[in-house]
């Protein structure tokens, strides 16, 4: 009989690794899937600063000169990424609609080459979708040589159906060592 529960009690062992392992495989899917579904969700939303990577058309838009707009510029490089980033101008008064450009000036002190990428952020999130770039090096992979130095243009404006209440907003650009990532596409291409 002893025999009997304990053939029993190995059985139910066995469901029970069976069980744990598809929940575990099951959240390690999971957490893959989460990135594009947030990505989705912030892309639908305009929540957490996430803003469009694709440049604006810039249509005569009235200016609403009776609202001054302040933004504040701020940068950080990715763990591991040599580069000195700063921006020219750290903060800039605009008002809704006015063509603005800010420039951003990177130097590469490394000795080799590297591809960069800066990844936008705009808090808070709600005034993302009013900020709209007509050109930003934040479109684009930016190569930059050994000891080379570019100075990137960002030209945008603010929509003027900006909420009455947001009169100050902050865009970060964190910039990112793609060199790997872009090689990689290039020998496929």
């Amino acid at each position: 009989m002893q025999n009997n529960s304990k053939s029993e009690l190995n059985k139910d062992n066995g469901k029970m690794v069976i069980k744990l392992v598809a929940i575990v495989i099951g959240m390690f899917g999971f957490g893959f899937a989460l990135v594009p579904l947030y990505d989705v969700f912030c892309d639908l939303t305009g929540i957490n600063g996430k803003t469009s990577n694709t440049a604006a058309v810039y249509e005569s838009v009235e200016v609403d000169e009776s609202r001054t707009i302040t933004v504040e510029f701020i940068t950080r490089t990715n763990t591991g990424m040599p580069w000195e980033f700063r921006a020219q101008t750290r903060r800039v008064d605009v008002h809704p609609g006015q063509m603005s450009q800010v420039d951003f000036l990177v130097k590469n002190p490394a000795g080799r080459d590297i591809v960069g990428q800066a990844v936008p952020s705009v808090s808070p999130g709600t005034a993302a979708i009013y900020l709209n770039k007509t050109e930003c090096f934040c479109f684009n992979h930016q190569p930059l040589a050994a000891g080379e130095e570019a100075l990137m243009p960002m030209k945008f404006y603010v929509d003027p159906q900006l909420p009455k209440d947001i009169k100050f907003f902050t865009v970060q650009y964190t910039l990112y060592d793609v060199t790997s990532s872009a090689e990689v596409a290039m020998n496929q291409g």
